[in-house]
């Protein structure tokens, strides 16, 4: 086989385990950013977390593919593997700018929702150190205080 086949295998090799890689990341990460999004509705964050991946799937892969035949074809091993480093490059710059955008989305999602949650009323601490582990040795007289 020539060079740029081995190339291709390569590349689409490495772009699509990476691509898995990231996606199951961000699935297993993000779920909980979704959770609280979502005001801790898990079904429906955890259904918009599947759709997302399904979405970074096909996003990703349809780009690895599509930019398979850009560029000029590699002759020897050394144009061989900056051939692939600027494609791979390229992929990781894609999968980077999407993983952003997916934060901004619903960073705004979620101080919107929280925005329209109602003020919650917080009682002052009666004493010096409340009743946490500080108040109980300040009132068995252990603190030093």
């Amino acid at each position: 086989m020539s060079t740029m086949v081995w190339t291709y295998v390569a590349y689409l090799a490495v772009c699509v385990g990476l691509t898995i890689w990231v996606a199951q990341t961000l699935k297993r990460n993000g779920r909980i950013f979704l959770v609280d999004s979502f005001l801790g509705n898990e079904p429906l964050a955890d259904s918009v977390n599947h759709l997302l991946v399904v979405g970074f799937y096909l996003i990703n892969i349809g780009f690895v593919s599509l930019a398979l035949k850009y560029g000029d074809p590699a002759h020897n091993p050394q144009e061989a593997i900056e051939y692939l480093s600027t494609k791979l490059g390229m992929v990781l710059l894609a999968l980077g700018g999407m993983h952003f955008l997916n934060l901004i989305v619903f960073s705004k999602m979620r101080k919107r929702a929280i925005r329209q949650l109602p003020p919650v009323e917080v009682e002052p601490a009666n004493d010096r150190y409340s009743d946490g582990y500080l108040g109980r040795l300040e009132k068995s007289g252990r603190l030093g205080v």
